[in-house]
């Protein structure tokens, strides 16, 4: 597939956004045209307005240094001129990025969003690629709400689920999955924190994330909904509880889950399920996709955050420890990088799978 896109990333000084620079700096499709951050940061160079604070392990790339940061509010209707699409990291209220996020949509820019504030959005498609790819259709509704020609607003779901609900998606499909019970374990850039920035959080384990249960539970309702009449109609079942802990990690969220099914499988039709499992993504060979979505580890301590977090690019996911449980059906563990899959990851598959489908076109 030969694509081109000018892109834009929005709030590009933070520790996503930075990833979405290492992500772009070399993408086949996309070329990174804007950096845009707070008014403290506009004017200046992206090293300048950087000021010491990149936290990605790769050197920062050449092509950005000297792009001048552009003002993420006051500039709109310029950034939408000079690019195709935007990703969208802001670290902002709530009610603030809504509307930043709709201004960019009806100033006819398309945005792939990062952020929480229209994951509940009806007429807004959170999109996990390889799941609810179908949910894409809902684009058309929002622009007939929004009276926009090219403009929308699609979202990538919180990193915490992105480890538990694509090995529990298959599963469902075919088994039935009535209840979860999921314990997150997450990493501190998942608060956009390294240690340096954050010694309390070495040699402890903070049993909180605000907010972060209750998307947990909510958000894959969302996942495994329908489209119905122009907006997403979340599930109602399966039924999730969770309790979500931030753990000293630097990347990477593991989740422990407990499962009970309509119809229950063997330990072997599972294994065959995530072993055989494929998504659009996968069909169309979108550049970020990985080869393996769901990884099976036979061995006893496996996956481990350290040694398994990076694999595919850090966009596969890892499962391992499945076994029955006394109460639930089965009991496994799942991995996945945060900041990759779980975040600027997920939204660049998101954008690549949004082009290549037809609902982001090259203006130029």
């Amino acid at each position: 597939m030969e694509m081109h896109y000018k892109v834009g990333i929005i709030g590009a000084t933070g520790m996503v956004g930075q990833r979405f620079i290492t992500l772009l700096a070399d993408h086949p499709w996309f070329e990174i045209t804007v950096l845009a951050a707070s008014p403290r940061s506009a004017g200046k160079t992206y090293k300048e307005a950087l000021g010491g604070r990149w936290v990605m392990k790769a050197e920062l790339p050449e092509k950005v240094k000297n792009m001048v940061v552009l003002d993420a509010t006051a500039d709109i209707e310029k950034i939408s001129s000079m690019v195709d699409f935007v990703f969208c990291a802001v670290d902002m209220k709530k009610d603030e990025i809504k509307a930043l996020e709709k201004a960019y949509a009806q100033a006819e820019c398309p945005v792939v969003s990062n952020n929480s504030a229209n994951r509940f959005t009806p007429d807004v498609p959170m999109l996990i690629p390889e799941i609810n790819p179908g949910h894409a259709k809902v684009i058309e509704a929002q622009k007939k709400n929004l009276g926009t020609k090219r403009g929308f607003i699609a979202v990538k779901s919180n990193c915490s689920l992105q480890s538990y609900v694509p090995a529990l998606y298959p599963l469902h499909e075919k088994f039935g999955v009535k209840d979860v019970l999921v314990c997150t374990y997450q990493a501190i850039s998942g608060a956009g924190k390294t240690f340096d920035r954050w010694p309390e959080m070495i040699d402890n384990v903070i049993p909180y994330i605000g907010g972060e249960e209750e998307k947990s539970e909510k958000e894959p309702l969302k996942i495994w909904g329908e489209v119905v009449d122009g907006e997403i109609v979340p599930a109602t079942e399966p039924h999730f509880t969770a309790q979500c802990l931030r753990v000293p990690v630097s990347d990477g969220h593991m989740a422990a889950v407990f499962v009970r099914f309509e119809n229950k499988p063997t330990k072997e039709e599972i294994i065959e399920v995530w072993k055989n499992f494929a998504g659009r993504p996968q069909e169309l060979q979108l550049p970020h996709a990985p080869k393996q979505f769901l990884n099976y580890f036979e061995e006893d301590n496996m996956p481990q955050t350290k040694l398994n977090r990076d694999l595919e690019g850090g966009m596969a996911v890892s499962i391992g420890r499945l076994r029955e449980d006394t109460q639930y059906d089965y009991k496994f563990v799942c991995l996945s990088h945060n900041t990759l899959r779980g975040a600027a990851g997920g939204a660049v598959l998101a954008a690549e799978l949004l082009c290549a489908e037809g609902y982001i076109d090259a203006k130029n």
